[in-house]
């Protein structure tokens, strides 16, 4: 009776053992688990850019990888440059601006290229004739194989006049430098060596 009864006592220690290390192994699961889950949510909250517009409102955007978006950077980077470069008013103050925040995207052969034009008297022929200049933008072709991207853009000019409209072609080519992100150049792009290879007119359009 008294070896039945240790036996019984034995039993019971084995019993709590297994249970004591059935409790531990699923404690650890449990921890585990939630490390991970800690981890990944780190993670995705890692890729997560708040953005505050003014103090007024909150916007959520999904940061990408860099290597991903770079191409469409550098495009947007270069149409942007085209747009404010080209895009002309009567108005000597708004020509002025829109030169200047050109040149935050560019290096000194835009400036050179503007500097030859005002000496040409370009800009106060604008003024002088009430004449206004858009740029429509076709296509903007990069090499991202090569380093500096080398990049030919293809547009066209319409210069408006008051008795005429006149299209022109517009094709430049550029190389694209990685550079420091700013306000005035967001993309981080720097555009080098700039030139235009073609700018002729197509057609004249009576108004």
């Amino acid at each position: 009776m008294e070896f039945k009864s240790l036996k019984n006592i034995e039993s019971s220690f084995k019993m709590i053992r297994f249970f004591c290390m059935v409790f531990v192994v699923a404690c650890a699961g449990i921890t585990g688990y939630a490390v991970w889950n800690s981890y990944v949510f780190a993670e995705k909250q890692r890729e997560k850019i708040y953005v505050l517009d003014e103090g007024k409102s909150l916007m959520l955007a999904l940061s990408q990888d860099m290597s991903q978006n770079r191409p469409v950077e550098a495009r947007e980077h270069v149409k942007r440059f085209h747009e404010l470069f080209f895009t002309l008013a009567p108005d000597k103050a708004a020509i002025e601006e829109n030169i200047k925040r050109a040149l935050f995207l560019a290096d000194k052969s835009a400036y050179l290229y503007f500097k030859n034009l005002s000496e040409k008297g370009y800009y106060n022929k604008v003024i002088g004739a009430n004449i206004n200049q858009a740029i429509q933008l076709d296509s903007v072709v990069c090499n991202f194989t090569v380093y500096p991207y080398p990049v030919t853009t293809y547009a066209r000019q319409r210069i408006i006049r008051e008795t005429n409209i006149t299209e022109r072609t517009l094709i430049t080519q550029c190389t694209l430098l990685n550079t420091v992100r700013s306000d005035n150049n967001p993309a981080g792009f720097t555009i080098e060596n700039f030139t235009v290879i073609e700018n002729k007119n197509i057609q004249v359009l009576e108004r």
